[in-house]
């Protein structure tokens, strides 16, 4: 960062500072976003701005700058903040879709499976002519769990590979509580196992009766980015 520009984002946060210090947070975001139209990759503004807009009953806004900020910390390479902010943007507006994000740290921590997706993609095939089903070449896995938490759905995702292994993971009403694959001793193992799926095809098949709780979380996405984390750490061991 130059010279120049340390000192446009210094004046920004600190006239934000002196904004907020006679109680008007809104002139202070808006001198903050002005300083953004030139520096859209300042992380000290947005998390600036991500504080007043919290503070601020702005939970929109709030939610937008942790989504911004997700992206800069993956250019970075810091995958733990970029997890929390993810985590933080669904808790302050949990209509948001943080699908993308999910798709964006897995490929970031686990760039193998972000070449096996592409070599997948340019051999997709036709996905089969089930209700809710597709091809994970082209809808990943947090899409599919996606649906399934929106609609509140009680069943199983099941995901066949390109060589014919498959696993699942079993939701209540909307929640993922249990995973299942051949050759992983628990639910939490089988779940890593999904999320290192990069191609085939998935379906899910509702349930008339619920399934028994193999995997307990506050909510999907932060169990799936836990365990996306729990995967690079066994890549680096």
């Amino acid at each position: 960062m130059t010279e120049k520009v340390q000192d446009d984002v210094e004046a920004a946060l600190l006239d934000a500072e002196l904004f907020l210090k006679y109680k008007s947070p809104r002139k202070a975001a808006e001198r903050i976003q002005k300083a953004l139209k030139l520096k859209p990759h300042s992380v000290r503004l947005r998390e600036g701005l991500r504080e007043i807009a919290a503070a601020g009953d702005d939970p929109q806004e709030a939610a937008r700058q942790c989504l911004a900020l997700v992206q800069i910390y993956l250019e970075r390479e810091d995958f733990d903040t970029a997890q929390e902010r993810l985590i933080e943007a669904r808790a302050l507006d949990p209509r948001i879709s943080v699908t993308k994000g999910l798709e964006a740290i897995r490929r970031a921590r686990r760039p193998d499976l972000a070449a096996a997706a592409a070599a997948e993609a340019a051999h997709a095939r036709t996905p089969r002519g089930v209700t809710f089903a597709g091809d994970l070449s082209v809808v990943s896995v947090f899409d599919a769990v996606q649906v399934v938490e929106n609609a509140r759905l009680t069943g199983a995702l099941n995901i066949t590979d390109d060589d014919g292994s498959s696993a699942r993971v079993l939701f209540n009403d909307g929640h993922i509580v249990g995973a299942e694959a051949a050759g992983r001793a628990d639910a939490p193992a089988a779940l890593r196992r999904v999320l290192e799926q990069a191609g085939g095809e998935f379906d899910f098949e509702r349930a008339a009766q619920a399934f028994p709780v193999a995997i307990q979380s506050h909510s999907n996405t932060n169990l799936l980015l836990d365990t996306l984390r729990e995967l690079d750490e066994e890549k680096q061991k």
